[in-house]
């Protein structure tokens, strides 16, 4: 098994070993963490950024002035906002090369098992139909009220779609393709329903949602996102031996000794738990677990061990690098993040459907 297994890890061997690919992504991601907490309409030095940061740490803030200013900003403004970036882009590549490896396609993304219509769905429904009911809740009720939604939506329509695929206890990834192209496409009818109905203000909010932006990043989203991704990242090392043996085919990977139905079923679950929970915090930001698989397995090659902490690193920098270009391009004004992440990856992935056919 495991000579089989170093042969699917091996084809396709990227640019660099694992090691020190990994501890570039690692860099990159940290650069792109700092850089994060010092630009923006108005920009820090790093040395400012470190000072804040450790008499953060220390429960010391400065009473008034600039000291005050620089301390609001860095730790009330941009550091959940970088933290919230980095949980957002780290689980939705994540994401992405785990859904690329069940399905054996490296054009498969997590939108394809529902999550991001179903959020989209409960979240317009929250907004149109949920307003005028949250008025009689308490103020941290109505504050979750829309990502709890969002998250509730694209975790149902997620297992939904996969008991619709399951058949005798065997999920059919075709099935589960078709069905989840299906019901998406019944989610956004339902989200073009509602939006009809909406107000203008509701309206706005919402296609501002669809777009996705990290602008309304507080420590509470942190808090409600961080342990869905942190499953997501806890689960990769146990998921990674068996999609590399799902590479050989799901005849050889059983031969084998791969429990199949069970990696397929536990990889469903934690992609849409990650994902729904990224999704309900953010918004719908796309490309992210689409390229970025693409550009580790160009960097370090395909095997999993190696290849999903390194989309986590590079997922997360690459986020928090189209945060930044989303803040500063309009200044002080801010475009919204998944426009920026289509107008980068658009293009890349573009190129990279030519590289392929070209090889090919």
């Amino acid at each position: 098994m495991s000579a089989q297994l170093r042969r699917a890890r091996a084809s396709g061997s990227g640019l660099w070993p694992a090691g020190p690919g990994l501890a570039g992504f690692t860099a990159l991601a940290l650069i792109a963490f700092l850089a994060a907490l010092a630009l923006g309409p108005v920009t820090l030095p790093l040395g400012r950024v470190a000072q804040v940061l450790i008499e953060g740490i220390g429960g010391y803030r400065e009473p008034a002035g600039a000291g005050l200013r620089d301390t609001v900003i860095v730790l009330d403004v941009r550091l959940p906002r970088a933290v919230l970036g980095a949980l957002v882009g780290a689980g939705t590549a994540m994401a992405g090369a785990i859904m690329q490896g069940v399905f054996r396609n490296p054009l498969a993304d997590p939108g394809l098992i529902g999550v991001s219509p179903g959020a989209a769905l409960s979240a317009v429904a929250w907004i149109v139909l949920g307003g005028s009911a949250a008025t009689f809740l308490p103020l941290e009720a109505r504050t979750l009220g829309l990502p709890l939604a969002a998250f509730a939506g694209g975790l149902g329509t997620t297992l939904l779609i996969a008991r619709l695929a399951m058949r005798e206890g065997y999920t059919s990834m075709a099935t589960l393709l078709f069905a989840g192209l299906a019901l998406g496409a019944l989610a956004s009818a339902g989200t073009g329903v509602l939006v009809f109905m909406a107000s203008e203000q509701q309206s706005r909010e919402f296609l501002f949602w669809t777009l996705g932006s990290l602008g309304g990043a507080t420590w509470m989203k942190v808090g409600l996102t961080a342990p869905f991704v942190i499953l997501l990242l806890a689960a990769a090392p146990f998921l990674a031996r068996g999609l590399d043996a799902l590479a050989l085919g799901e005849a050889e990977a059983f031969h084998l000794g791969l429990r199949v139905e069970r990696l397929k079923r536990i990889a469903i679950v934690v992609v849409a738990a990650g994902v729904g929970a990224a999704v309900a915090s953010a918004g719908v930001v796309g490309f992210v677990g689409l390229v970025v698989p693409h550009l580790v397995r160009l960097s370090i090659g395909p095997g999993h061990r190696a290849l999903l902490p390194a989309c986590a690193l590079l997922g997360a920098a690459v986020l928090l690098g189209a945060d930044i270009l989303a803040r500063l391009i309009a200044a002080p004004a801010e475009l919204p993040l998944g426009v920026v992440t289509a107008l980068v990856g658009a293009p890349f992935f573009l190129w990279l459907l030519r590289r392929r056919s070209a090889i090919g």
